[in-house]
């Protein structure tokens, strides 16, 4: 039999780029909340605690990313 590889799957692939792209806009979007929050708590209006959680809920979309990422290509090495 002629067994195709797991791994060269055109539906595989777009369902990885489809759930990083998801993981990253989720991130981001709780870190505006979160921000969002802050802001009001803290904040007197300069929106400086809204921009610090977007780009902390970006920077932890990327890493989860990268997390991702590397499970995925350590899968495909076994």
């Amino acid at each position: 039999m002629n067994e195709k590889d797991p791994y060269n799957q055109p539906w595989r692939a777009a369902a990885l780029v489809s759930a990083l792209g998801i993981d990253i806009v989720v991130c981001t979007t709780v870190g505006y909340f979160i921000g969002s929050l802050a802001d009001k708590h803290w904040g007197g209006g300069t929106k400086t605690w809204l921009i610090v959680g977007v780009l902390i809920g970006f920077a932890i979309g990327i890493f989860t990313v990268v997390l991702v990422l590397k499970r995925f290509l350590e899968d495909k090495r076994e």
